[in-house]
């Protein structure tokens, strides 16, 4: 089986048929990481990049992932018995007096497909349970998602009780969210801002990619 055969399935959102090539490929002594890597996370790559362009929509997007989703389930307690070791790790939630949860759940759905093990807290977190959950899973990323003018502003909390428990400076805080904008996430000290789910997908990356090269330098 060709890898491309698994990445046009899970883009044409075939979940059927991604599960029945996932697991043919594990049966012929394929490599998991391998299919993870060039048969799903490269699926969602070009579904990002589509998305991204307009050429495809949230529902396009969502068929695709649930079918990574299936795929990813045969793949998981294979890759857990290995050496895999994730893109890196990520604590996401909706902040509190926030119940909104679609755009959150696209976003972890893009990471989970990037491959980031992704710790969902679910909506109307606060900012005492972000702080709790970067002490217990020490993620690389914290991903803060509103969808109100009024709630976003609890980003801001949330970042200063991550500073006040002393671990603002181990993680990278990322923020979305259709009220939110760039400019916004530089007032209230984030990271980055991401417009959409596949924008935090490659912006995660790059979060990632940005503190091992910082942290290369300091050696």
């Amino acid at each position: 089986m060709e890898y491309d055969e698994l990445t046009q399935a899970v883009i044409d959102g075939d979940a059927p048929r991604a599960e029945m090539l996932t697991r043919q490929a594990i049966e012929q002594g394929m490599n998991a990481e391998a299919v993870l890597a060039y048969g799903l996370i490269q699926a969602m790559s070009i579904v990002g990049e589509r998305f991204g362009t307009g050429e495809i929509y949230v529902p396009e997007m969502l068929i695709a992932a649930r079918a990574m989703k299936k795929c990813l389930l045969i793949l998981k307690p294979i890759l857990a018995q290995g050496s895999h070791e994730p893109a890196g790790t990520v604590v996401i939630g909706t902040v509190k007096g926030d119940i909104h949860d679609v755009g959150k759940n696209i976003v972890s759905i893009m990471l989970e497909g990037a491959g980031f093990e992704v710790h969902d807290l679910g909506v109307d977190v606060t900012p005492e349970a972000f702080v709790r959950a970067v002490e217990d899973e020490r993620p690389d990323i914290v991903g803060l998602s509103a969808l109100l003018t009024t709630t976003m502003l609890v980003m801001r909390d949330v970042i200063a009780a991550l500073a006040t428990a002393g671990v603002r400076d181990k993680v990278k805080v990322l923020v979305g969210g259709a009220p939110v904008t760039d400019e916004f996430a530089t007032e209230i000290g984030a990271d980055a801002y991401a417009p959409d789910a596949a924008a935090a997908s490659v912006t995660a990356k790059s979060l990632i990619a940005s503190a091992v090269s910082v942290g290369e330098g300091d050696e």
